[in-house]
């Protein structure tokens, strides 16, 4: 009971911290990008507009917006992939050699799409450079890239008869500077506070009861600890991720990177409610993703504190693979904000979650981490779920679908479909492919129903750029290392291109006036609606595999 407690009142406390803010963080990132403040930049930024020959007064295509996009993400790639291969003649490499070029691959491909999916031991493979230098500067800029990806969007229902969605650089510079900076220097100095690591020592000798001595590994944790989550990233600087008491040592820490995994996905409804003039709209969307976040944290926790065997039983809970210090409600409520968010820290196990529990945090990943999902992935992934609602609903009544004054023609439907498939088609064909191949047994730790949901986990993981996973899946070899970077790369662009692209088309329309046959999109029915659509999505395309999975795991 105490434990139940525990985790009501930390949810509780979680509820309120972000009811606190909503707010006011989400009126702020509305200004930070609005159009009327465009001539308005710091000092800082104009330097490095300056410096990188970028004219902020000019405004892109959704092509142009798009060639940044993928540009930028590019030389990203290249830049930490070099970082790691040159690590060993690198300032703080703690005489650590050159990350071997597969796994440097896979790191940097990971670390720039907002994965953070992670195939090695960090505190024995990277230096403090590589971590700082490379690592925690993509968990800012990969995080600001969605961010304006989802400016960019709602830009496009906002304007009319335009061919110009804004200047990816100044929204690039702006989420940066204005809003991820200033939240993580807070955070990690909350975090230093309450016993997080911060520290540019490679570790501390201690003596062992038999008298040899080991050293345990230190490293900057805080800094980086605060961007892993704010920016939604989840890459640990410890192995143990946050289940590492220096990266995450008591319930207080616990809550406060809870806090800001979902912080800025849950505060940009707000956003585009005052981006788009209705602020009921931003509503519709809150409530849809925390109905679905409350009802998978249902399914999660529940299914972990009754969990059956006879381990479990003697226990009274599944206890395995989880902190003493967070316990099962805390474990749930961080596995489920991480799966819900395109997040991936962890601070427990989630291949030794139950079989309904684990398949829990699997689902969130399926239903396109919309609940709330990541920093900006989140809201313009369930802005392409609203788009093919209101499709559905069109056809339904045998009117041309329209959403916040803009038709919904078969451009914009096109664009929406191929966001929307992008991701089942990447997680079910590279699963698929892993389960046929001979090699793939021997990666296994378990067979049965549960290793095929650690395969179909690791897909899901990548596709949608989450980067938590199943434990038991040895992910070191070399199909496994390009197969899952080539998921994370198409995961992440195919989307951001076509909503981009539906983005340009909806811009260059004139707004369409409401008249009495227009469904109303600011009340329960929509919600619903969207709901349903957003599950029924899922139902259609993932419950095959699921079945064969952590569903026949539960039901065993």
């Amino acid at each position: 009971m105490s434990d139940t407690m525990a985790g009501l009142l930390q949810a509780g406390l979680l509820l309120v911290a972000l009811a606190v803010v909503y707010r006011p963080l989400g009126d702020y990132m509305a200004r930070v990008f609005t159009v009327s403040s465009v001539e308005k930049h710091t000092k800082a930024e104009r330097g490095l507009y300056r410096l990188f020959r970028v004219n902020p007064g000019s405004e892109q295509h959704w092509k142009t917006y798009a060639s940044a996009v993928i540009g930028f993400s590019f030389v990203s790639v290249v830049f930490l992939y070099l970082l790691q291969r040159l690590q060993a003649i690198l300032p703080w490499s703690l005489g650590k050699e050159p990350v071997s070029p597969a796994v440097a691959f896979n790191t940097a491909v990971s670390f720039v799409t907002n994965t953070n999916w992670q195939s090695y031991s960090p505190e024995a493979t990277m230096g403090h450079f590589v971590q700082m230098a490379g690592l925690t500067v993509q968990n800012f800029l990969s995080a600001a890239v969605g961010l304006s990806v989802a400016i960019a969007v709602v830009r496009g229902f906002v304007r009319s008869k335009t061919d110009r969605l804004g200047n990816f650089w100044v929204d690039l510079t702006r989420g940066t500077i204005r809003i991820l900076l200033p939240i993580a220097f807070v955070a990690a100095i909350a975090l230093i506070a309450l016993g997080v690591v911060q520290s540019l020592k490679s570790g501390v000798d201690v003596l062992n009861p038999d008298g040899s001595t080991s050293k345990i590994a230190l490293a900057p944790a805080a800094s980086q600890e605060a961007i892993k989550e704010l920016g939604t990233n989840g890459g640990g600087i410890f192995n143990a991720n946050s289940a590492h008491p220096f990266e995450n040592p008591n319930a207080w820490t616990n809550l406060i990177e809870i806090f800001l995994i979902l912080v800025i996905p849950v505060s940009l409804t707000r956003t585009f409610g005052k981006l788009v003039g209705n602020t009921r709209q931003g509503y519709v969307l809150l409530s849809v993703m925390a109905g679905l976040f409350t009802a998978m944290l249902a399914v999660t926790w529940l299914s972990e504190a009754n969990a059956s065997g006879p381990a479990s039983l003697a226990a009274g809970a599944n206890l395995e693979g989880k902190e003493q210090r967070f316990g099962i409600g805390l474990s749930s409520l961080f596995a489920n904000a991480t799966t819900g968010t395109s997040t991936g820290a962890v601070n427990g196990a989630h291949d030794s979650y139950s079989g309904l529990g684990g398949g829990g945090a699997l689902l969130n990943m399926l239903l396109g981490e919309i609940s709330p999902g990541g920093v900006g992935t989140g809201l313009y992934g369930i802005l392409v779920m609203a788009v093919i609602a209101m499709f559905l609903a069109g056809l339904m009544v045998g009117r041309t679908p329209e959403y916040l004054g803009k038709k919904l023609g078969k451009r914009e439907v096109t664009c929406a479909a191929v966001s929307m498939l992008a991701m089942p088609t990447v997680v079910l064909l590279g699963s698929g492919v892993a389960l046929m191949l001979a090699d793939t047994p021997a990666a296994m730790t378990n067979s049965g129903a549960h290793g095929l949901s650690e395969v179909l986990y690791a897909y899901a993981s990548a596709g949608n750029n989450n980067g938590s996973a199943f434990g038991g899946l040895t992910v070191t070899n070399d199909w496994f290392q390009s197969s899952l970077s080539v998921a994370m790369l198409l995961g992440r662009f195919i989307p951001i291109l076509a909503v981009l692209c539906l983005a340009g088309s909806l811009a260059s329309q004139r707004k369409v006036p409401e008249t009495a046959g227009t469904l109303p999109t600011t009340g329960p029915l929509f919600g619903t609606m969207l709901a349903g659509t957003i599950v029924l999505v899922a139902a259609l395309t993932f419950i095959p595999a699921l079945a064969l999975g952590p569903i026949a795991e539960a039901l065993a």
